[in-house]
């Protein structure tokens, strides 16, 4: 039941048109160091383990976490005056590694009509908790109109005692793989607010 055991240092790209509408979102997702080295493996990677991977391997391992089942929202939650923006599955996928660690980016589609992006804000999580993710990278905003962003970050600390107090009151014998556990990814988010002037 321990959580996570995946951590994926995060940047995000929001890309808006000449209205100051959003259009596209590009996501940068970092893997740790030993899941990183998983997955070399099991591709059979980086054979000579110098961390760095031949053009042919960056195009080979491209889109290996862009395989998405239907329905997964892909950890990004985008919502434009509280209501959740509909994005595309990944496009463009990219690949490389950093300091032996893979380095993914994938662009999304605004699939929800004209989205201003005068009132927006992000999150990255995994609701389950299994994997974390940690607003580490830039986050920036491309287009031909001059916006603002703000962070929130998360009680890390705060959420955890809550957590462990929460677990405390459960019963010894108490199944955790049989009952509902409590889906606590979101509240260790950073949130992202961007703001753009509406043309």
């Amino acid at each position: 039941m321990a959580h996570p055991h995946v951590f994926i240092d995060t940047g995000l790209e929001f890309i808006v048109d000449e209205t100051g509408a959003l259009t596209h979102v590009r996501v940068t997702w970092a893997y740790d160091e030993f899941y990183s080295l998983l997955v070399l493996e099991d591709l059979k990677l980086d054979q000579d383990a110098d961390g760095v991977l031949s053009k042919d391997e960056e195009k080979f391992l491209a889109g290996f976490d862009a395989q998405w089942v239907e329905g997964y929202n892909g950890d990004l939650v985008v919502r434009s005056a509280g209501q959740p923006v509909l994005l595309s599955g990944p496009q463009q996928a990219t690949a490389t590694t950093e300091d032996g660690r893979i380095v993914t980016t994938h662009l999304r589609t605004v699939e929800s009509g004209r989205i201003p992006a005068n009132s927006l804000s992000a999150k990255a999580f995994d609701e389950t908790y299994y994997t974390a993710y940690e607003v580490t990278r830039p986050v920036v905003i491309s287009g031909p109109v001059s916006c603002a962003i703000e962070r929130i970050e998360p009680d890390i600390d705060g959420q955890l005692a809550q957590m462990q107090a929460f677990l405390k009151t459960l019963d010894a014998d108490y199944d955790l793989e049989e009952n509902e556990i409590p889906l606590i990814g979101e509240n260790f988010a950073t949130e992202i607010f961007v703001s753009c002037p509406d043309t």
